[in-house]
């Protein structure tokens, strides 16, 4: 007890010293935030096709709404989540592309599953609700997103080795070796360092650069109507293609629901209060959620509470949200800003494929690690079984059923396809709700629930 007396005191200290800091102090504590969560929110953006301004100041509104909605308690920032990268890059049943905009409708749906589950964690408590997201579903499923998202990385690094190793190589040594900054954000670096080999030795990315540089603006609206999810209510609006997108995405909130559980309980022992407690989950939910549908609905990723910022919190050991919020009206500033956003869009593709082939591997980790730390029991046939068939449908769909990445079924005149990730991810909570033999209370094993983090 005298512990966390303890813990809480020194919370309540550096809460204290945020707010006697000064305005120059507190400003520059504001752009470190932002730098931090920089590198991998417009990483996004840049290997989706999504507007990098959209991005940047829908993550800062966001964070704002996060905020208002959880009662300005929780110092955490709101960026773009990795788990979404597979929602973008769909096929319809024909084999043709499913543009962003539907993708984006996709994932604004997406985010309202965190509002039904925020409402089912007021009603019923976090114990009950997570006993049907237990780890032998979320982990596989967070494994199976890293390893069908591989062959894009692949692709990307081909076009130019030399600079996709350049990035990978920065990423491992400051993640490994790293001090300080240099620890909390490898991406942004490992991105710098690959860019500039990249107009060392690639004339044709420099050309591309200066071009693009050239022809924006210096000033601009973050917000295009013909991007945005809510342009597609036109004349030739495709129900069937926006049933496919949000069958297909909406699964995928159950890896982020984890993972923003675990950045809550994250934040909670980095700052040394009980954030699940108050203002609770389903406040921290509701906030993402609404954040998440609203950026999507624009034109921007989905969002997602951000381990670099907690990152940033431990080596500052300032805990005061007001600094987050700074970070997040920097961000939409910056949104106004074309040029800056030229180059981001300039990025050579070998850059994007160094960093993807990390990132996407580390995702398929992050997987392994829920399950291993949460000591899931593979002696139980039940978990071989759960575990076997999220793998073999998610892969298998995904890389072998021809030019037709999922299956494809009628539903009167309309054709939908379901991702091999989607069935496999309800294939996995079906069977755990009905076999016997489930064991799993969240709230036993903090470091367990805890162990779902995308970012590197």
């Amino acid at each position: 007890m005298a512990k966390k007396e303890k813990s809480t005191s020194q919370s309540q200290e550096a809460i204290y010293d945020a707010r006697t800091l000064g305005t120059p102090k507190m400003l520059v504590l504001g752009i470190q935030h932002m730098f931090a969560m920089f590198g991998a929110t417009v990483l996004v953006p840049a290997i989706t096709g999504l507007n990098v301004s959209t991005t940047l100041f829908f993550a800062g509104l966001g964070t704002l709404l996060f905020h208002l909605i959880t009662g300005r308690k929780v110092p955490a920032f709101l960026g773009s989540s990795f788990a979404f990268l597979g929602a973008y890059g769909l096929l319809t049943a024909g084999g043709s592309p499913i543009p962003l905009t539907y993708s984006s409708f996709g994932v604004a749906c997406a985010g309202l599953v965190y509002l039904v589950l925020a409402l089912l964690f007021k009603l019923f408590g976090a114990k009950k609700v997570m006993r049907f997201f237990p780890p032998i579903v979320t982990g596989p499923v967070i494994i199976a997103i890293g390893l069908t998202l591989s062959g894009t990385a692949i692709g990307s690094c081909s076009a130019n080795w030399l600079v996709a190793v350049v990035a990978i190589l920065v990423v491992i040594v400051c993640n490994i070796w790293g001090k300080g900054m240099v620890k909390i954000i490898p991406i942004l670096l490992g991105v710098v360092a690959s860019y500039v080999v990249a107009m060392i030795v690639d004339p044709a990315a420099r050309d591309n650069l200066v071009q693009q540089v050239s022809q924006a603006k210096w000033i601009g609206l973050p917000v295009i109507w013909n991007e945005t999810a809510l342009s597609i209510f036109g004349k030739d609006f495709d129900g069937g293609m926006l049933l496919t997108a949000i069958i297909t995405i909406m699964p995928i909130s159950l890896a982020t629901m984890v993972e923003h559980i675990g950045d809550v309980c994250a934040i909670s022992s980095t700052v040394g209060r009980n954030y699940v407690e108050n203002p609770g989950l389903h406040r921290t939910l509701l906030g993402d959620g609404i954040a998440t549908t609203i950026a999507a609905l624009f034109g921007a990723p989905a969002n997602t509470t951000y381990g670099e910022n907690t990152g940033v919190l431990a080596l500052s050991k300032v805990y005061d949200p007001k600094v987050i919020r700074l970070a997040a009206v920097f961000a939409m500033v910056l949104s106004f800003c074309p040029k800056f956003a030229a180059i981001i869009v300039a990025m050579p593709v070998a850059t994007m494929g160094g960093v993807s082939l990390v990132l996407y591997g580390m995702i398929s980790a992050v997987g392994v690690r829920n399950v291993v730390e949460n000591q899931v029991d593979f002696t139980k046939s039940r978990n071989v079984l759960i575990a076997a068939l999220i793998l073999v449908l998610a892969i298998g769909i995904k890389y072998g059923t021809g030019a037709v990445a999922g299956l494809s079924f009628q539903i009167g005149s309309i054709t939908i396809t379901l991702s091999g990730l989607a069935i496999a991810a309800i294939v996995g909570i079906v069977m755990n709700a009905i076999l016997p033999g489930k064991d799993y209370e969240f709230g036993k094993d903090q470091q367990g629930d805890a162990s779902v983090n995308f970012k590197v």
